[in-house]
């Protein structure tokens, strides 16, 4: 049986922590689409184009070290407004998204563009301010030397980019469930998109 969750939504909303959280409870295989575009844009910095390290991308490629750097992020969104490096992603994505045993995938354009006919999507947002502080406290832990001022400022322009470019930009599908985590407990977040998946499962 194949059975897709498609979970989109912008940085540091949380849909990676529920998206991991729902694979390990139905025992479905987990995609962080994210580290593609981070993949691809990291080996940017070697000097390849967008193009050839789109198509170049390898497995081993998601294991980098170097991939939740802000500029691995920054990276991430440039190469991903760039039609030809998406076409290069999405077949591996649409396979992943068919696998039998189930299959959860976290990105920006899961249920609009890669699984349009997903069984289940959610749209995991929270404010600007709060995932700006969740963004900051995180690139601390890794030794970063940021301040949370302009993780806000790098987070909006990654919005705005994203979600203005003309291929596949940020947005929920129309019939995506939205799961506002700005005032939720990750507990609370991943318990009602746990008991949504549910629902459709057992309906």
């Amino acid at each position: 049986m194949s059975f897709c969750v498609a979970i989109d939504g912008p940085a540091a909303a949380g849909k990676g922590t529920i998206s991991r959280a729902v694979a390990a409870h139905f025992g479905f295989a987990h995609l962080d689409t994210g580290l593609l575009y981070r993949a691809t844009g990291a080996k940017t910095f070697e000097g390849l184009s967008a193009i050839d390290a789109a198509r170049s991308l390898q497995a081993s490629d998601l294991d980098r070290d170097d991939l939740r750097s802000g500029d691995a992020g920054q990276a991430a969104s440039r190469v991903a407004a760039i039609p030809e490096v998406r076409e290069a992603l999405v077949d591996f994505q649409r396979a992943f998204a068919r696998r039998l045993g189930g299959a959860v995938l976290d990105g920006r354009d899961i249920g609009t563009v890669i699984c349009p006919d997903a069984e289940v999507k959610l749209y995991v947002t929270a404010s600007d301010e709060i995932r700006a502080g969740r963004r900051y406290r995180e690139l601390q832990t890794a030794g970063e030397d940021i301040t949370q001022t302009q993780v806000l400022a790098d987070l909006r322009e990654r919005d705005a980019r994203d979600s203005a470019r003309a291929t596949a930009p940020l947005k929920p599908a129309d019939d995506a469930h939205l799961i506002d985590t700005s005032d939720m407990s990750i507990e609370a977040a991943v318990a009602q998109a746990i008991a949504l998946i549910a629902g459709k499962i057992n309906g």
